[in-house]
């Protein structure tokens, strides 16, 4: 009996206090490109400030049928369940019986019969915090399944409006392309008229005839984008591509919503990937307890209570009632899985730890990478609308001088694919532009979720969570 308890006292020892390391995230207090930031977060229906009903309509339309959302959403069923099932630990578990047998008499030969009713009842005492504890781990990831569901819902988001732009931006550059076309065809008839006068060769038409080939040869790839930008929004609301029909427009046509980040320590409350890793985090936290727990005696306690008789109509009565209550007590004495399971959960802890470090770093990232996106890709399409003003002067003037007679076709020829190769850079620009605005809303967390909640989603249970380090 020494031995044992010498024994179940080192196991017991093992169960050492947990010294949670520091969360160690250095928040910054501003952006590098933003001196004094003026927090302009994005609405809950962040997309309407680009003026497209119609990219409205499909956003609403994959809230409720992207395959990604609904599968998300069963995920948070799922956690919600498993804390039911380890709150279950805390109640007592209560269970009924009720038996009839029956067997010959050896002195009568008849059929005797023996018949029982009663409850069984069974309580493990969580003296040590053990099933609590499994209970706020299951909270929490609960928590982080709810923030994984925003975490998809904001991807499919910005998945549809960057996919969305690039259809308007195919459709464009396709109308571009035909209108070279018309151009192209429109020099070449211009050369065709000098040949037949003696004024042009054959050369000057056959160089010009390779450039509307080229341009027409452009045509198919870019209607080829077109439907795949379809084929990817039908995937996008969860209908197969013939049932939808988009009708797109131009970049030109959208607006320019402004926003603004605000604080980085407050990007860290609003980024729903972040805020998943913190309630993992807690979640591991919650683990270690439950583990540590498991070195220290387990108390149960234990009640039957009930009904016997040989006569039914007897059975309920006090002299047929019996009762029997007792108590156990177990100290894990030479269990070598208890100090694995505590180490285990130890480093899944710490890994944890590096992925919230990792996620509260790259949201800095995010955010840095989106402000320069948005400014250089503003300023380039104001460049190229110069470059693109610039380039059609230049042509008019060549078409015009060239039906006059008054400058050679390697001229009207190079003033030509100037042009359309301006005008094809513009309209990448403004894709570009576009979908640095997206990404910004990305990297802000969005301002919607798909359960209804307000951004940031609901707090975590109260216990044991790290506080975010700020400086």
């Amino acid at each position: 009996m020494a031995a044992a308890a010498i024994c179940g006292l080192s196991l017991s020892g093992c169960a050492d206090k947990w010294d949670r390391p520091a969360l160690g995230v250095d928040t910054p207090g501003r952006w590098k490109d933003v001196a004094a930031p003026k927090a302009a977060w994005p609405a809950p229906d962040w997309w309407r400030g680009f003026g497209s009903a119609e990219l409205t309509s499909l956003i609403l339309e994959a809230e409720r049928a992207n395959q990604d959302i609904g599968a998300a959403k069963a995920r948070i069923e799922q956690a919600d369940a498993q804390v039911r099932i380890n709150g279950a630990t805390l109640i007592p578990v209560v269970d009924g019986t009720a038996q009839a047998t029956g067997a010959p008499n050896a002195r009568t030969d008849k059929l005797q019969g023996s018949y029982q009713l009663g409850l069984n009842a069974s309580y493990e005492l969580d003296f040590w915090g053990k099933n609590r504890a499994s209970v706020r781990s299951a909270q929490a990831s609960a928590v982080a399944a709810r923030f994984d569901e925003e975490v998809v819902a904001l991807s499919v988001q910005t998945n549809i409006a960057n996919t969305y732009f690039a259809l308007l931006s195919s459709q464009e550059r396709l109308a571009i392309a035909r209108g070279n076309v018309k151009s192209a065809q429109t020099i070449l008839d211009a050369i065709q008229a000098r040949v037949e006068v003696g004024t042009a060769s054959a050369l000057d038409r056959a160089q010009q005839r390779a450039i509307l080939d080229q341009q027409r040869a452009a045509l198919p790839p870019i209607e080829q984008e077109i439907r795949t930008n379809e084929t990817a929004i039908a995937l996008l609301v969860g209908r197969p591509p013939i049932r939808v029909d988009i009708k797109g427009g131009r970049l030109t046509s959208l607006k320019v919503p402004k926003i603004s980040p605000g604080l980085p320590s407050a990007l860290l409350v609003r980024r729903p990937d972040v805020r998943q890793a913190e309630a993992t985090l807690a979640a591991s936290d919650a683990d270690i307890t439950a583990a540590r727990a498991e070195f220290l005696p387990s108390i149960d306690l234990t009640a039957q209570g009930g009904f016997e008789s040989t006569a039914l109509r007897s059975l309920i009565s006090s002299s047929a009632f019996a009762y029997q209550i007792a108590g156990g007590l177990t100290q894990p004495i030479l269990d070598q899985s208890l100090p694995g399971n505590l180490d285990l959960a130890k480093g899944q802890y710490r890994e944890n730890l590096f992925a919230y470090r990792k996620a509260a770093v790259q949201s800095f990232v995010d955010v840095e990478n989106a402000l320069i996106g948005v400014r250089k890709t503003a300023e380039q399409v104001r460049l190229q609308e110069a470059a693109v003003k610039s380039a059609r002067e230049a042509y008019d003037i060549a078409q015009a001088q060239l039906k006059e007679g008054a400058v050679d076709i390697v001229t009207v020829l190079n003033t030509q694919q100037t042009l359309f190769d301006a005008q094809d850079s513009l309209v990448a620009a403004r894709l570009a532009r576009f979908q640095a605005l997206v990404s910004m809303f990305e990297a802000l967390g969005g301002g919607w979720a798909a359960g209804g909640r307000p951004a940031g989603g609901d707090p975590l249970p109260a216990f044991n969570v790290p506080k975010i380090a700020a400086r």
